[in-house]
């Protein structure tokens, strides 16, 4: 039986285990942890920066990984506690972000101040119990290369922004986003494409960004 399965059907060993790396209640990783464990289990590329003030709440049990010259500026939160992070080469996470995974950031990603991607989500239907008591579920968030997500942006769970797109500042995006696209708004919306033929970058006219935001799948916040 593979260790993780074994580790799984005994939930005392579990809750044990999760208690000697990571204190009852905390996402922050024990120290011994972070200094002797993570370093030698995470792929981090060794030109890449993590500045100081950067709370890495990462574990051995998911994946992390940065890519070479990839930068988390100073004040920004990571957390990979229910699923992996993995930011690619030349990507820059901004200052005050906060990124909860499971989250995939792409190659030359710019991500401006204080932008939220949280792939996790509270259930909170059994209205007998409080929500921090309930279960949790995860979806995926991707951003694809060459991106472009301006401050204050919030990403919901599932999302994937598509390549080369642009999000404008202080936007929520709850569905997909189209590649080679702008959308900005609360909730985000199309504002231009490029359009290939023409060779440049078109506004979206009304009816076209609201047929397109129909076909987008929806996803819970």
């Amino acid at each position: 039986m593979p260790l993780k399965q074994y580790i799984d059907s005994h939930p005392a060993l579990k809750r044990f285990i999760h208690w000697t790396l990571i204190p009852t209640n905390k996402a922050r990783p024990r120290r011994w942890v972070s200094w002797f464990v993570n370093p030698f289990i995470h792929q981090r590329h060794r030109s890449s920066t993590v500045s100081s003030g950067v709370r890495l709440d990462v574990l051995p049990f998911n994946g992390f990984e940065m890519g070479a010259n990839s930068t988390i500026e100073s004040f920004s939160v990571v957390n990979n506690g229910v699923g992996p992070v993995r930011i690619g080469a030349n990507s820059l996470v901004g200052i005050g972000a906060i990124v909860i995974g499971p989250v995939e950031i792409g190659a030359n990603v710019i991500m401006a101040q204080h932008v939220v991607l949280s792939g996790l989500n509270h259930t909170y239907e059994n209205i007998h119990q409080p929500i921090w008591k309930q279960p949790v579920t995860t979806k995926p968030i991707i951003v694809e290369d060459e991106c472009w997500i301006g401050a204050n942006v919030t990403i919901t769970a599932g999302v994937t922004i598509g390549r080369h797109a642009v999000v404008a500042g202080g936007s929520v995006v709850t569905h997909d986003v189209p590649p080679y696209s702008v959308v900005g708004g609360n909730p985000a919306r199309v504002l231009k494409q490029y359009d290939e033929s023409a060779g440049e970058w078109l506004k979206a006219a009304p009816k076209a960004a609201e047929s397109l935001a129909r076909q987008l799948t929806p996803v819970m916040a």
